[in-house]
């Protein structure tokens, strides 16, 4: 298969390049540089027919089997495509070949970075054919299984591809500090390359992280645009040391001196993608995260990858080490350096403790029964950190690199600071922490402006530390000063609450039976709350119902239905059944195989009131899985059932009595509504800082 011999062309060029790469001569170089284009024109072959057999629905691959289907929309069958475990990785790969390509291209990485560089190519093929996208199914199927409902939203097509781009972008800093400890320690010349590829994946793993947060805020069961669930902080975390890297550059590139600790930062940044990706896919996490993936048979090579890389890489840091510079990492307590340094380190600090959190369930599986820490620990523990930030932020901007410095004219900053605290008490913020968070941010936010307004930041630097303490100020804002309440709300009856009048003005249900919304007025402004339907008829996936202004959002969460008012009735064949003023007989059954290798069950109900009959034909598609059902309704829509069960002898069948869609409509629905002040200023401050790490490219 195509697919298949791409994968091997790809590992074949890619353990050529570590060959061509390891080696000074220019021969050798144009070797490594043709080995890095035929790889990644294997890697792109290989995407390309995977792509190919999802768009046409080639249902004997069993992924495009698992994740795609007829009826998906284009933009959701392409989104398959890194839906699942082997799809993901070779995007990575092509992504990770492609940047080769450039690598080889540009001739600024060493030749021994290009080696590790491509090294590094060749496990990510050998992950992919370990868990080969284009094995064959079991039984030809006419129809794929379809994306998790939850998945099928247009942030899926964006957020996963940002997170691996960042990924295969961390790998280059990588490489360029392993070639220069290779090579030439004490030479800086590499700075200036690995900060433009830094820069690069910082922005692009913060890109992710940005949609990924805002698709969780606007679909329930996420846990909100940050959960602190173990996933999240699996990218979270190399996205932290990213930005380490990047400020102990900024030193380096004044003061030699500084450059064990950028090696130290490049290392790990990589090293610590490789480690979330082995926790997330591992399946450690299945009980503890909403996002994680099932185990695999990768996950051994994962842990032994990561292993292997890290200590590796430390051994040779620890090695060379002795050959690079020497001396004070910075000249003076209130120079730049030291506070690049001191912020950096205060980085580490929120890095270590969202990695202790997110390993605590390999960790305590280690000596136990695996358990996680809850959000409070992440809560308690980051935010005397997060303050610390933001205060080294709003004064290290304003210092300048050397000894001597001029006095800070500290009215404005103190003025800034009182009215980042007032701003948030004036919201309903009354603990110590987040008050001081609100203080030292609205300090930086200034402190910033005055800083770009003096060209102490260029242009890229303003925007992100600005858009850093803006979304510092909004989590304040919109978390401790947010308020939250749980309400039942009966149709058409106006509600106070939280300031704002709410009436619930029932539901609206599409025609093809594919989703209800949910319809409300929040001071007679109308929102909406969808919410995805199976083919059952079940809640699948839930969107909340969300006000904005420019005070804040109200937030909108309809519960899922309850069970009650849903009536089960069994019935056996030729017998009749007395329900709610309906008599209900069991006449019949047709089964019809289906080329999947299931079941169309379809059975025959007469219905009457009494005065009329009338047929009824639930069906049920049963097969290995389990059973889907589709509700069908009688008598002008006044009731509806479905078929939720068959006897083995088929004998018997189970019946579940629905509510008409007019009476669905009708009732009374929970929602738990909360303000969310200023959450804007998150999306905003999320937004300048990934704008100021692409804008920085070019200073």
């Amino acid at each position: 298969m195509v697919g298949e011999i791409a994968l091997w062309t790809t590992l074949l060029f890619a353990l050529g390049g570590v060959l061509g790469g390891w080696f000074p001569s220019a021969a050798h170089r144009r070797l490594a540089t043709a080995a890095a284009f035929l790889s990644f024109f294997g890697a792109l072959t290989a995407s390309g027919a995977l792509l190919f057999f999802i768009l046409t629905d080639r249902f004997d691959i069993a992924y495009a089997a698992n994740y795609s289907a007829k009826e998906l929309p284009l933009l959701y069958k392409v989104s398959a495509f890194w839906a699942g475990q082997a799809g993901s990785f070779l995007f990575w790969l092509f992504v990770h070949a492609l940047t080769g390509c450039i690598l080889a291209q540009e001739k600024r990485l060493s030749p021994f970075g290009l080696g590790a560089y491509m090294a590094l190519q060749a496990v990510l093929t050998l992950f992919v054919m370990g868990q080969s996208p284009f094995r064959l199914a079991e039984t030809a199927a006419s129809n794929g299984v379809g994306l998790n409902p939850l998945l099928q939203d247009p942030w899926m097509s964006i957020h996963p591809p940002l997170i691996f781009i960042g990924y295969a972008l961390l790998a280059v800093p990588f490489c360029y500090s392993v070639g220069a400890l290779l090579d030439r320690p004490q030479d800086a010349a590499w700075l200036e390359s690995a900060r433009r590829w830094g820069l690069a994946a910082w922005g692009f793993l913060g890109a992710g992280i940005f949609v990924g947060g805002y698709w969780a805020y606007k679909v329930l069961g996420w846990g909100g645009y940050w959960g602190w669930d173990p996933v999240e902080n699996s990218s979270l975390v190399p996205w932290l040391i990213g930005g380490v890297f990047l400020h102990v550059l900024r030193a380096a590139r004044v003061r030699r001196t500084v450059l064990p600790v950028t090696h130290l930062a490049a290392l790990f940044a990589f090293s610590l993608a490789l480690y979330g990706t082995f926790l997330t896919r591992s399946g450690i996490l299945g009980d503890f995260s909403v996002h994680s993936f099932s185990g695999t048979s990768l996950s051994l090579s994962l842990a032994a990858t990561t292993g292997i890389v890290t200590t590796a890489a430390l051994l040779l840091l620890l090695v060379r080490g002795k050959c690079l510079p020497e001396g004070d990492l910075y000249p003076a307590h209130d120079s730049r350096e030291f506070f690049l340094l001191l912020g950096a380190l205060l980085l580490v600090f929120a890095a270590v403790i969202v990695f202790l959190g997110m390993s605590m369930p390999l960790l305590t599986q280690l000596v136990g029964a695996p358990a996680a820490v809850d959000t409070n620990f992440y809560v308690r523990t980051t935010l005397p950190v997060a303050v610390a930030i933001a205060a080294v932020m709003g004064i290290g901007v304003l210092r300048r690199y050397g000894a001597a410095q001029a006095p800070i004219a500290k009215g404005p900053i103190l003025a800034a600071f009182l009215l980042g605290v007032a701003a948030a008490f004036f919201v309903g913020v009354r603990s110590l922490l987040p008050l001081l968070l609100s203080g030292t941010a609205v300090l930086a936010v200034v402190s910033t402006g005055i800083a770009g307004q003096e060209r102490q930041l260029n242009f890229g630097g303003t925007l992100a530390h600005l858009g850093a303490a803006l979304a510092l100020l909004a989590m304040v804002l919109a978390e401790s000063g947010g308020q939250q309440v749980s309400h039942t709300f009966t149709v058409d009856e106006p509600t106070a609450l939280l300031g704002h009048t709410i009436v619930y003005r029932g539901q609206r249900f599409m025609e093809d039976g594919t989703g209800k919304t949910y319809v409300y007025t929040v001071d007679e402004r109308e929102v909406t709350a969808f919410t995805k339907l199976h083919k059952s008829g079940e809640d699948a996936a839930r969107e909340p119902a969300i006000d904005k202004t420019f005070s804040g959002d109200v937030y909108i969460a309809p519960a899922p239905p309850q069970e009650s008012g849903r009536a089960g009735l069994v019935l056996a064949l030729h017998r009749t059944v007395m329900d709610d003023g309906f008599a209900y007989r069991y006449e019949d059954m047709e089964v019809t195989p289906q080329p999947d290798g299931g079941f169309l069950v379809t059975v025959d109900v007469a219905v009457t009131d009494g005065a009329a009959v009338e047929h009824v034909h639930p069906a049920i598609i049963a097969t290995a899985e389990g059973g889907a059902s589709k509700p069908v309704a009688f008598f002008g829509g006044e009731r509806r059932l479905r078929l939720t069960g068959v006897s083995e002898d088929s004998r018997r069948i189970r019946l579940e009595l629905l509510h008409s869609l007019k009476e669905e409509a009708a009732q009374p629905i929970a929602a738990t509504v909360s303000t969310k002040p200023f959450i804007w200023l998150l999306w905003l401050g999320a937004a300048l800082v990934i704008l100021g790490s692409f804008t920085a490219l070019k200073g």
